[in-house]
């Protein structure tokens, strides 16, 4: 293989759109791209992405590394031809390994029939006391046992299905105050620290056999105090730790160098040469395609001029050989589709992880059907167009109405934007203040400023108020005395139907 080959082997690009063109052709041939990373934007239909990567490898005469982030809850790519599961913390929350299990076995089956080499789950990064701005409910939770057990039982089943593994994000940011999409986050910890709580559950996956790790962005000054190493670039983190120290012998992937972390310290080009220098086998580049010709460029002229070893680009490239060679294949199990086990199980991590956070006057379950119930909702169509949203839920008011229709109730909907505005809020706190009881689904009030401002307004307008917060429960803290609080950990239709049940429980 010429030296421009084995550079491309080491880039997963992602691209634009649904269907591939003489452009997208030329690029990965330009860069010799060994890898494709598939998201929302990629997919319209399992017979469109099937197309789509099958259109791709014809065109390039070569068999590409596939990979999507199909973590569950907040990050799913694929509308359909897969089960929706809930967020890892649902999954904590409920607390069975054997669900753990049941969703990697499902999950393999699902995406190898889409074509996915490598699924980048489960998240391994652990919680603690500390607000998580990008985390959150990804995570099992603040118990590292529970993290690494969830985790190795997961792996392992998608494994045995033919589908990698990958965890992330090594070695463990679950108590990062910045969002590395945003910023550089900076975590405090200590060897001794990271090593009691943090490190615990990917030597666990390690010694499942997981196929690869993937790296975190933020930085760890007490584990190499170098300025700006953050653990992508840190050799001391990657090779010498997790390469050498844990004797990982799989892939090690960044995560995508295009983030805001890696964007304050340095030009993406750079980036390439420093993550590779850290011990990397794959670089993610995820988005722009300028972006991706200046790290393959960067590289190539750092092993022209023997600025990076050319035998350890061998050895990556080995080790990437043998990722690939695990699945001769490229669309197994017969047609996509949903596996028929995949909703009962969803809906049962939802019904037993939901938790009810206060009720001190007792308003849960709703006692009367004939009392007018107000439902404040969030606007997830506008969302769509992004990431993925259940068709389902969409229109909102239908879905809702079905819903409580099933416990007897008919309320009165309003729906909010995501990050509503005061003149939106406005009509919000009128059905508020004339309901007999309001019903305010909460998306994230730590995060979104006008959600806080709703919450807050609400609190003070309704006569009985029962909160669900839908994304991450640090928004516990904004409720007030009196009023009843619950968590189901997430957003999905598998979720906020488990909250309706909830709610109206014993009105059947």
């Amino acid at each position: 293989m010429k030296l421009e080959q084995l550079v491309g082997q080491r880039l997963v690009i992602g691209i634009l759109g649904t269907r591939v063109t003489p452009e997208i052709i030329s690029h990965f041939n330009e860069l010799h791209a060994g890898g494709l990373i598939l998201y929302r934007r990629n997919f319209d239909s399992p017979v469109q992405i099937k197309k789509l990567i099958a259109d791709l490898e014809e065109a390039l005469g070569r068999k590409l590394l596939v990979m999507t982030d199909h973590e569950g809850g907040r990050v799913i790519m694929f509308r359909d031809g897969i089960t929706v599961f809930p967020d890892n913390m649902a999954l904590g929350g409920a607390g069975k390994i054997g669900y753990a299990r049941q969703q990697g076995e499902i999950e393999a089956k699902e995406l190898r029939r889409l074509g996915m080499d490598v699924n980048l789950a489960p998240v391994l990064d652990v919680l603690t006391e500390a607000y998580s701005p990008n985390i959150g409910i990804r995570s099992y939770g603040q118990d590292w046992q529970l993290v690494a057990g969830m985790g190795a039982a997961r792996l392992a089943a998608m494994q045995q299905g033919g589908l990698s593994a990958c965890v992330k994000h090594f070695p463990g940011k679950g108590h990062s105050p910045v969002d590395a999409h945003l910023g550089l986050p900076v975590i405090g910890s200590t060897w001794k620290e990271m090593e009691a709580v943090h490190l615990k559950p990917f030597v666990t996956a390690i010694q499942a056999g997981v196929d690869l790790v993937m790296s975190s962005h933020p930085y760890y000054p007490k584990l190499d105090p170098y300025p700006n190493m953050i653990a992508t670039f840190s050799k001391k983190i990657i090779h010498d730790y997790l390469r050498v120290d844990l004797n990982f012998k799989g892939v090690i992937t960044s995560d995508d160098l295009e983030m805001g972390a890696i964007k304050a310290i340095c030009p993406i080009g750079e980036a390439g040469i420093l993550a590779t220098q850290a011990g990397h086998d794959l670089l993610l580049v995820c988005h722009v395609p300028q972006a991706q010709k200046e790290v393959y460029y960067k590289l190539l002229d750092a092993y022209t001029s023997q600025q990076l070893p050319l035998k350890d680009l061998e050895r990556s490239a080995a080790r990437i050989n043998s990722l690939k060679l695990k699945r001769p294949k490229r669309f197994e199990g017969g047609e996509p589709g949903a596996e028929p086990a995949g909703v009962s199980l969803a809906a049962s991590i939802c019904r037993e992880s939901v938790q009810v956070l206060t009720d001190e006057k007792k308003l849960l379950p709703l006692k009367s059907r004939t009392a007018s119930l107000g439902v404040i909702f969030p606007q997830f169509s506008r969302l769509d167009a992004k990431i993925m949203i259940e068709k389902e839920v969409l229109p909102e008011p239908e879905f809702l109405r079905h819903e409580f229709k099933k416990f007897g109730f008919n309320p009165e909907i309003h729906i909010v934007s995501i990050d509503p505005a005061d003149a939106e809020i406005q009509p919000a706190v009128n059905l508020a203040s004339k309901s007999d009881v309001t019903i305010l689904f909460c998306y994230d009030a730590h995060l979104y400023p006008g959600d806080k401002n709703l919450l807050d307004a609400i609190q003070a307008a309704a006569q009985k108020l029962v909160v669900d917060l839908l994304r991450d429960p640090y928004d516990a803290v904004f409720i007030k005395a009196g009023n009843a609080c619950l968590t189901d950990f997430g957003w999905r239709a598998c979720q906020i139907k488990a909250a309706i049940e909830k709610i109206c429980a014993g009105n059947t």
